[in-house]
């Protein structure tokens, strides 16, 4: 059916505006990173940059200074820990997924894997923060892994079962019939298919650990592990007196899992929607 002309600018003007009210933080976000300090304070706030200052994305790569070494310290800590919590959920995700859509695991433990994400993180860190204390694994990129990969499991475990559904069981029986192993199957039959799902949760997964702040700052307290938002919280703090500085960080913190985000946006889409058309 043709759309009418109204239809059609009224369309694109709501895209617009969900566009501009979605990207507009990220802009002035850029806007304030390299804005002069005077433009940031002055009243009422100045919307063009009265010079363009690329100076403090300089010093964030400059290991001689303080804030480089804190950033890049930062990045890599939250590079290292939400990959490899990511890589773990999924790792174990993927089995148990499979456990519960082909082979008839009790669906209670897939909802009380599930209610563990609907309890506040505080109630967890206390018992958490003792066992790790007991243990000396205090302000570790090893607990953080550990602690990661345990509230990322739930969800996908739940986003790979919803996929797996919906792939066409005849081929994995098939596989069955000519002496394939389960394991067998499920590395050379269902993962193929499931690519585009593995993509989405593994790309989910990495910006729910990527963006995570509660734990890190508990559980963290120097450069050794402090992961990007806390290192933001830090640079936010008082340490620094250029607002610039902490936007010119968070542009930084932004780019990577944006980045990503593009690259796999048709494994995405794919992979969220395919468990959504079950009939």
């Amino acid at each position: 059916m043709r759309r009418k002309p109204l239809h059609s600018v009224l369309l694109y003007l709501a895209a617009l505006a969900v566009a501009l009210f979605t990207t507009a933080p990220l802009i002035w976000l850029a806007h304030m990173s390299i804005s002069a300090p005077a433009d940031l304070t002055e009243v009422p706030l100045r919307w063009i940059p009265s010079e363009v200052d690329f100076s403090r994305y300089q010093a964030l790569f400059d290991l001689e200074s303080g804030a480089g070494e804190r950033f890049l310290s930062a990045l890599r800590n939250s590079v290292l820990v939400a990959g490899a919590a990511t890589a773990l959920a999924l790792l174990l995700a993927v089995p148990a997924a499979y456990s519960f859509s082909r082979r008839r695991a009790p669906m209670v433990l897939l909802f009380a894997f599930l209610a563990t994400i609907m309890m506040p993180p505080i109630t967890y860190v206390l018992p958490l923060y003792t066992a790790f204390s007991g243990l000396g694994l205090l302000n570790s990129k090893v607990t953080l892994v550990i602690v990661y990969t345990a509230m990322l499991l739930p969800f996908a475990i739940w986003l790979m079962k919803a996929n797996i559904d919906v792939l066409p069981v005849e081929v994995e029986q098939a596989a069955f019939m000519e002496g394939a192993s389960t394991s067998f199957t499920l590395r050379v039959v269902v993962l193929p298919l499931a690519l585009p799902a593995i993509a989405a949760t593994a790309m989910l997964s990495f910006l729910v650990a990527w963006d995570e702040f509660f734990y890190a700052l508990i559980f963290t307290n120097d450069l050794t592990a402090k992961t990007l938002p806390v290192a933001i919280a830090d640079f936010a703090a008082g340490r620094v007196t250029d607002y610039g500085v902490i936007a010119s960080v968070g542009v930084m913190a932004t780019l990577p899992p944006a980045l990503l985000a593009i690259c796999f946006q048709k494994f995405i889409v794919s992979g969220l929607v395919a468990g959504s058309v079950k009939g």
